[in-house]
């Protein structure tokens, strides 16, 4: 991509406005928390301690916003007391311009390194070193600055005590991820009934394990609608994609098929139903069409082998899902009646964007179900031929509910966490580490020309460097552009308004509290319009500490725009482009899938599991590899580089490739034999050469060079020979294979050599015409054959 289409797209991301569902009652909530602490803070200190005091509590209010499963409070807490030392120790420093420009450098550094233990410390690290730069004008001693600090923490400890005394929809987050987790497998089980390969985006269920982990504290609070079906979800996945495929299920056409499109459909208005009723709280309404469907007693004389096991295993992780999502009997029964039943082809999809929110609803107003535990009689799911006769994986030992719950470290242990991860960045090459140094050298220089230029408050410029720097491309640039649009904006109306109305201390703390909670409200929007009401809240604020508004319009947009400016030179000087990494992540994305796929083979060698390496928590390997890729190559699109060895083509095409890798094997785990099974000795050594060769393999991709998969045709040639007495696993395996070679072929990006057949030599003037044909195609050279004489 061309620099001019990168600044092109960037600009437009920047100005761009997304629709997205507004959070009334939480933004009311945070301007409320930030009213409190202004009118505290003036009643008592006065309007320098009451503009730090809203400094802390309006940082401390945007920490609440972050997509994080951290409790909210420890968030606003944390976000408060940060923002206070920042400040004291700013202060202390700020009289002298060598210390203070050091420990900038130093606070702006970390910040930068803060990224590596996760976005939201990240944000709130980096917001922090910007707020500081502007609350350090304010103390005028060092009394003073402790006076200021301390209410900055005060102005967090009210935002903390807002959210547990007012809370809006406490489980809310968690509620959506899972619920969006079921709705994704809702949709993808319609979408099979057309496609039966169709494709399956894995977030949503990562995002639902990711909500899963919870703090002590959260962990003795969560609803019971929370408990164990993110792993019966993760379950369904692969029963739904064996039961669709024709590889290891049902033709493509005849009655079979029609009745897998049946139970698809059903599957999706169940999964639907359990989806509604989690991410509101309330008791499942399951659709009768759906429950009868299963209901039906010959699916089990229409299919046979691993379908009719698949179809047997669905029916029961969805009576578990309904059991642990609270339905009751009553609703379960095919008679029973809703106003909301429909047809499964017209069955309203509760998919959504991850982290969508629903209306605000407090969670006391939806019953939860007593007992999550209950055994639950669903007549609709327990017919004859869906009481497991040849599956025997009684619910009890589900590994989805037997694992020990994900824990979250609280506040205090994630301290070392955090620092742990930062010194893992410390490296060269590190994209965390560039951009530490970028932000810490632009906010240095920043500071320096802002104090050099005539125009005063020179904090602006390197507080929009360090508010806008991010550490990838597209991110760092168009919110350079959002910035400088959105303060060119919130500027000009705010000290427009200041200079007909000439507010006073009362009227400016009340301007800055409603810009403050527009920008609550809108904050998610987009960054043009958060921009605006972010540059509007700290005119208004500074207005009330008694700063004269002698800085015009043009002065201010003059210094944030060096300071957007500052940041993308930067990143175009110092680079992390992602261009150049992706062969690694695609690398390590290949081994992560091959030992996934090691895993599930072994397990058909010795069903017993013995020693062998835990299926799932490979399967959540390679999950996370493939997100790791996805995220590279969405960010090495906008980069306004040259691919370097893996052209867009390419990276497509193996894409394409590891992802019918793990399909495959995904459907190999959807019938993983049990305990008592007969083992297959000839898995192992198939086993064992997958995994050598994706290593191998692995190592080929980060060298340049095109894997082979030698190893792993040869096992399947000595499986030949000894028989096969599973044929799901030796069926998989072939089309594991197959799926290894389109790899190398996505891979092999040569330019394949020009050869020209003996017997017919061109013409002196014509050039040589280029052989089109697959190499495999093409015929050895030498002498002509009978064939070609004939052709003569």
């Amino acid at each position: 991509m061309s620099w001019f289409r990168a600044l092109k797209d960037t600009t437009r991301s920047g100005l761009s406005v997304e629709r997205q569902r507004l959070e009334p009652l939480v933004a009311l909530r945070g301007a409320a928390g930030l009213a409190i602490v202004i009118t505290v803070s003036l009643t008592f200190f006065g309007p320098a301690v009451a503009a730090s005091s809203a400094f802390g509590a309006f940082q401390a209010a945007i920490a609440t916003f972050q997509r994080s499963w951290r409790p909210r409070p420890e968030l606003a807490v944390a976000s408060g007391a940060s923002l206070g030392v920042s400040t004291f120790l700013g202060y202390l420093t700020g009289g002298h311009l060598v210390p203070f420009l050091a420990l900038l450098i130093l606070w702006t550094f970390l910040a930068g390194l803060s990224w590596a233990a996760g976005p939201t410390i990240g944000i709130i690290a980096s917001s922090n070193v910007a707020m500081m730069l502007v609350t350090i004008t304010l103390p005028t001693s060092v009394a003073a600055a402790a006076g200021h600090a301390a209410m900055m923490v005060f102005g967090g400890l009210v935002q903390a005590a807002l959210v547990i005394l007012f809370p809006v929809r406490r489980w809310g987050a968690h509620r959506d991820a899972l619920a969006d987790a079921l709705a994704a497998e809702a949709d993808y089980a319609r979408r099979l009934r057309h496609d039966p390969v169709a494709p399956f985006d894995g977030e949503p269920l990562m995002l639902a394990r990711n909500a899963a982990a919870l703090t002590p504290r959260q962990a003795r609070t969560r609803p019971a609608q929370l408990h164990g079906t993110r792993g019966l979800a993760e379950r369904i996945r692969p029963v739904l994609a064996s039961l669709a495929d024709p590889a290891v299920g049902v033709p493509d056409e005849g009655p079979e098929r029609e009745r897998v499109r049946e139970l698809l459909g059903a599957a999706g208005s169940i999964l639907d139903a359990a989806a509604r009723a989690i991410r509101h709280g309330a008791p499942v309404k399951v659709p009768p069409a759906a429950v009868a469907t299963f209901k039906t007693p010959d699916t089990g004389a229409i299919l046979s082998g691993p379908a009719k096991r698949a179809a047997a295993r669905l029916g029961s992780l969805l009576r578990d899902v309904l059991e642990t999502a609270g339905a009751h009997p009553e609703t379960q029964h095919p008679e029973t009646q809703h106003p909301d039943t429909q047809h499964p082809d017209t069955q309203h999809s509760e998919t959504q964007h991850p982290g969508t929110q629903h209306p605000e609803t407090p969670e006391t107003q939806h019953p939860e179900p007593r007992n999550e535990n209950a055994q639950l009689t669903s007549p609709a799911l327990t017919r004859p031929t869906l009481t497991r006769p040849t599956v025997t994986r009684p619910t009890v030992t589900s590994p989805a509910l037997t694992r020990p719950a994900l824990t979250r470290p609280t506040l205090a242990r994630l301290l070392p966490i955090a620092a742990g991860a930062m010194r893992k960045e410390v490296h060269p090459g590190s994209p965390i580490l560039r951009h530490a140094i970028r932000v810490s050298a632009v906010a240095a220089v920043g500071y320096l020309i802002g104090t050099a230029l005539p125009f005063g408050h020179g904090y602006w410029a390197p507080m929009a460097a360090v508010m806008v720097m991010r550490p990838d491309f597209s991110q760092t640039y168009s919110r350079a552009v959002a910035r400088f649009a959105g303060t060119l904006i919130g500027v000009a109306l705010a000290t427009g308004l200041v200079q007909v109305a000439r507010p006073g201390t009362g009227l400016s703390a009340a301007l800055a509290v409603v810009c403050a909670g527009l920008m609550y409200l809108v904050m998610r929007t987009g960054q043009l319009a958060a921009q605006a009401c972010i540059a509007a809240y700290v005119v208004f604020l500074l207005g009330m500490a008694g700063e004269a508004w002698g800085q015009t319009v043009l002065e201010r947009v003059v210094l944030t725009l060096v300071g957007g400016l500052l940041a993308m030179l930067a990143y175009a000087l110092y680079p992390a482009w992602e261009t150049p990494r992706l062969r690694t992540w695609l690398a390590d994305w290949l081994l992560a899938l091959g030992r996934y796929g090691a895993a599930v083979i072994g397990r058909y060698a010795e069903p017993d599991g013995g020693n062998l390496p835990d299926v799932r928590e490979a399967l959540l390997a390679a999950r996370t590899a493939e997100l790791a890729w996805q995220e590279a190559a969405s960010r090495a699109r906008t980069e306004p580089v040259r691919h370097r060895g893996l052209s867009r083509a390419a990276a497509d095409d193996a894409e394409h490739a590891l992802q019918h890798i793990g399909r495959v094997e995904m459907l190999m785990e959807a019938h993983l034999p049990e305990r008592e099974a007969t083992p297959v000795p000839a898995a192992a050594r198939l086993a064992k050469a997958l995994s050598t060769a994706t290593e191998d393999g692995a190592r080929a991709v980060r060298e340049r060079r095109v894997p082979s998969w030698q190893a792993v045709r040869d096992a399947l040639a000595d499986w030949d020979g000894e028989g096969v007495p599973d044929r799901v696993v030796r069926r998989g395996a072939g089309l594991l294979l197959e799926a290894l070679e389109e790899l190398s072929d996505a891979l092999d990006t040569d330019v394949p050599p020009i050869t020209l057949k003996p017997d017919d030599p061109p013409a002196p003037d014509d050039p040589p015409a280029p052989d089109d044909r697959d190499l495999d195609d093409r015929k050895p050279e030498g002498p002509p054959g009978p064939e070609d004489r004939a052709a003569r």
